[in-house]
């Protein structure tokens, strides 16, 4: 036998299940499927409009009992070209603002967000995966390992990179493979960050300490699969020798606090995100190298349109009981996200790429950007804007 519901959420992460916290506020029934995986080891650096979002809809309350304020960041170019950038502090206070936003780790984050939904009207969690996607009638249904099936008027898919419900609701995607990869860690050093984000750009990425409380630090480190991989492979002492000479020494010694654990980059890009009752959020919409701080930022405001095209559907008079309700909704998604979404992914694309290329006129463009933003006021608040997703 089918179970029902207006909505069902395919996907476990943050954006998924923020999605399914938005939607049971709103009343709607909702059935969250979510297959358990591994730990979130990763940390996302949420600008104030989204952390604004997650109070608003009561996924967090304080964002200092779970994160760590970020009200400056400096960028340094460690690229040893020709052509190089400035050394570059941008600071919150600039803006009139206390910070840019707060660093979260995603488990914690993750735990919190499932701590909330347990205390709303209840949502049926099924742990089991999607293996099938079927339209039938107004709705669709869904197929589930444990040989389960689940029909709903609307179907979220936040099912991650490797999408089942992008591929089978025929979405059409532009996915590109890097040879670069990011090693995630955690550290303590001996000097601390305090509330600033330290960026290194080397010429195949960044090598990024963001502050994580104290002494420790969330690294994110992008260089060639091979070399990290090497470096791994290697042990502890090659990594911690790595980390010390990519920080140039500037945080004194270092210790590894967690395993060092390596990601392959890839981009990804849906231009329509919602169509025939189906919408797709977070990775499934949407991927990028974790340059400017940008992926889970996009994932809550998909959210956040999300939730603004029901209620726009609903305003028309097409309510849940309407039969054309889902593909209302989903057609209202995919109109308003693709430019939000085309957007981001181009400036984190151009980012990526103006340090992994060798072609000087384009290093001199990057240089002179940067030049031009340590320089401008105006300029500061325009990349401050598109940094913090402002519409």
């Amino acid at each position: 036998m089918s179970r029902f519901a207006d909505v069902v959420v395919v996907g476990g992460g943050l954006a998924g299940t923020a999605a399914v916290v938005a939607l049971a506020r709103r009343g709607h029934s909702v059935i969250h499927i979510a297959p358990e995986g591994p730990s979130d080891r990763r940390t996302s650096a949420l600008m104030m409009p989204s952390v604004d979002f997650l109070r608003a809809e009561g996924l967090v309350a304080d964002p200092e009992t779970l994160g760590h304020r970020l009200s400056a960041i400096r960028l340094i170019d460690a690229t040893g070209r020709l052509i190089r950038a400035p050394e570059t502090l941008f600071e919150a206070r600039e803006a009139g603002l206390q910070s840019f936003g707060w660093n979260f780790p995603n488990a914690g984050l993750l735990a919190h967000f499932a701590e909330v939904r347990a205390a709303l009207p209840p949502v049926e969690t099924l742990h089991a995966a999607v293996t099938d996607l079927e339209r039938v009638g107004a709705g669709w249904r869904l197929t589930l390992t444990d040989g389960q099936t689940v029909v709903a008027r609307l179907v979220v898919g936040a099912d991650g990179k490797k999408s089942l419900i992008r591929a089978a609701g025929g979405f059409r995607g532009r996915e590109t493979g890097f040879a670069e990869a990011a090693l995630v860690a955690d550290l303590e050093l001996e000097r601390p960050l305090g509330e600033t984000s330290v960026e290194f750009h080397y010429r195949r990425g960044p090598f990024t300490l963001v502050p994580a409380g104290g002494t420790r630090a969330n690294l994110v480190y992008i260089d060639d699969r091979a070399v990290l991989r090497s470096l791994q492979e290697q042990g502890r002492e090659a990594l911690m020798a790595a980390f010390y000479d990519k920080s140039q020494h500037l945080f004194g010694r270092l210790s590894l606090l967690t395993p060092a654990h390596m990601f392959m980059l890839s981009a990804l890009s849906v231009p329509m995100a919602g169509k025939d009752g189906l919408v797709l959020v977070g990775e499934a919409a949407h991927a990028f190298p974790p340059i400017g701080a940008q992926g889970l930022n996009l994932g809550l405001r998909d959210v956040a349109d999300l939730v603004a095209a029901l209620d726009h559907a609903e305003s028309l008079g097409a309510g849940r009981g309407d039969p054309d309700w889902a593909d209302a909704v989903s057609a209202r998604y995919g109109e308003t996200r693709g430019s939000d979404i085309e957007r981001t992914g181009g400036m984190v694309d151009a980012l990526f790429r103006s340090l992994t290329v060798g072609f000087l006129p384009a290093q001199a463009v990057r240089a002179g950007g940067i030049w031009a933003l340590k320089l401008s006021k105006t300029l500061r608040h325009v990349a401050f804007d598109a940094g913090m997703g402002l519409r």
